[in-house]
């Protein structure tokens, strides 16, 4: 029994080294491509001593400067290499050693979970160190993958204001990721702020999860919010386990500006000071709320009848008569008004009693998920506050409203829902290749046979035909109701589109 044992030890201790080997072949091809290309070759681009934490750089740093000496002599023709070419190589082997890494790191977690069996604590720290080295490296990568999409991003304006960015850029990455050489005295406080505290990577307390496939757990937050520093330092400049700021534009215009999802934060949000109960269901649908119920520092009105009122002002203000629950608001999806508007009633029977969950993609004041939820459908409603408590409100008439902005991934599984419906929102405001993305995106959380309801879809009269019409059919929905009429409110020649799409049960791609 002991020759065995000492068998499987010897053996687990040969699968050890392998590995080791393979990683410190990989550390010095990813140290002597960073330091030669990224240091040498890109002057514009942002400096720092090491990519990586202290102890991978203390372990492997003469081996490092060997590969450095040796790399500037191949380099010596490559001088004249654009910038964006030489980042642009450097990810690409980038990404080539991030992919043998991880077949690098199933063999250590093979061989850690032999050294559980055999209970050889040493060798079990020994591994935990390499996969946390291996997660370190993971992290040097995505980190230089991002400064090369802001490079070429910044590219296209002058070089000067290009270089200054991904420099600032990359440093706030670096600083935010915890990456950054702690010697560096000027970043301390930032390394204790609660940014800090919530990006951190943290060990799970059981150790290695299968299921999740890592042993730590990182907490998401916005690749926009880098561009943000100073916002997002303000918004996280709260006293930890104390009321949170009343900084709810703020917190919004961070959304707005790509910086989503926003990091958790560790203070109690604030609560209206008179708060009333909602009315129950079904009265909740069409009666507004108590003013009482809503925090009101935020917004130009402090009332919903200052709401109501701004539908008798003349200047165009978006869905100035969403909180007006006896007007047209009550009105919509009910009667024809014009050949655009469908009812819900003639949507629904196209699908029999198969459409039960769904979303409406920036529903106002989430009409159309009550009239939905009338006939026993649940939609939830995407919308923002936009100078008036939308969420709130779609909350207090009993529905479900999920505060999330235009650009945002939906946060739906694939193939799960039997219907999406979008009115105003979708148009030709957003960018032509971020509207496309947001359609593939309709197109994945919708479900085989689901229906896609593009509710005054608007444009100029001329994109019509030559952008928006390809870009819709081209996603090979079958159309059940397709109708174009001019738009008359703003005095330009655009064009309004109702559709109702279905998705097909089985798509043919070339």
């Amino acid at each position: 029994m002991g020759s065995e044992e000492s068998h499987k030890s010897m053996e687990s201790n040969r699968r050890i080294r392998r590995a080791s080997q393979s990683l410190f072949f990989f550390v010095i091809l990813l140290g002597s491509n960073f330091v030669t290309y990224f240091f040498f070759s890109c002057n514009d681009l942002t400096t720092s001593k090491s990519s990586f934490n202290g102890d991978l750089h203390n372990r492997y740093h003469q081996h490092l400067a060997n590969a450095q000496q040796k790399q500037r002599a191949d380099d010596d023709g490559k001088e004249g290499m654009p910038v964006a070419e030489l980042v642009a190589g450097l990810v690409f082997q980038l990404n080539v050693t991030q992919a043998d890494l991880k077949r690098t790191q199933q063999e250590l977690i093979d061989v850690k979970a032999e050294l559980r069996e055999s209970r050889l604590e040493l060798s079990h720290i020994f591994v935990d160190a390499l996969a946390k080295n291996m997660e370190l490296l993971n992290v040097s990568t995505h980190v230089l993958e991002g400064m090369h999409a802001i490079h070429e991003s910044k590219g296209k304006s002058s070089s000067s204001s290009s270089s200054t960015s991904s420099k600032q850029d990359s440093s706030f990455w670096s600083r935010w990721m915890g990456i950054q050489d702690d010697a560096d005295e000027s970043h301390a406080a930032q390394k204790t702020s609660e940014l800090h505290e919530y990006t951190a990577l943290r060990p799970l307390p059981l150790g290695f999860n299968p299921g999740q496939g890592s042993d730590t757990m990182v907490s998401s937050i916005g690749h926009g919010c880098a561009l943000e520093e100073d916002d997002l330092k303000k918004f996280m400049g709260y006293k930890v386990r104390g009321e949170c700021p009343d900084d709810q534009n703020l917190a919004q215009r961070l959304l707005l500006h790509g910086c989503e999802p926003l990091p958790r934060r560790r203070c109690f949000a604030r609560i209206p000071p008179n708060f009333t109960e909602p009315y129950p269901v079904p009265e909740s649908f069409w009666t507004v709320p108590e003013d009482s119920s809503i925090l009101w520092s935020a917004y130009i009105c402090k009332s919903f009848k200052c709401l109501n009122d701004r539908k008798k002002q003349k200047v165009f203000d978006d869905c100035n008569d969403c909180f007006d629950l006896e007007g047209k608001e009550r009105e919509r999806w009910e009667k024809h008004d014009t050949e655009l508007d469908f009812s819900i009633e003639e949507v629904l029977r196209l699908k029999n009693g198969s459409v039960r969950i769904g979303l409406d993609i920036g529903g106002g004041s989430a009409s159309f998920a009550v009239r939905m939820m009338e006939r026993g459908v649940t939609i939830v409603t995407t919308s923002m506050n936009l100078n008036g408590p939308f969420n709130n409100f779609i909350a207090l008439r009993g529905v479900v409203p999920l505060y999330l902005t235009v650009a945002q991934r939906l946060p739906f599984f694939d193939n799960t829902l039997d219907i999406v419906h979008s009115m105003h929102v979708l148009s030709h405001w957003i960018p032509l290749d971020t509207l496309e993305f947001i359609l593939f995106d309709i197109d994945r959380v919708l479900r085989p046979g689901g229906i896609f309801w593009l509710d005054h879809f608007f444009c100029g009269k001329s994109q019509l035909k030559d952008t928006y019409v390809p870009m819709i059919r081209g996603m090979g929905y079958r159309v059940h109701r397709w109708v174009t009429s001019p738009k008359m409110d703003r005095g330009r020649p655009e064009i309004y589109l109702s559709a109702v799409l279905e998705k097909p049960l089985v798509r043919n791609i070339l």
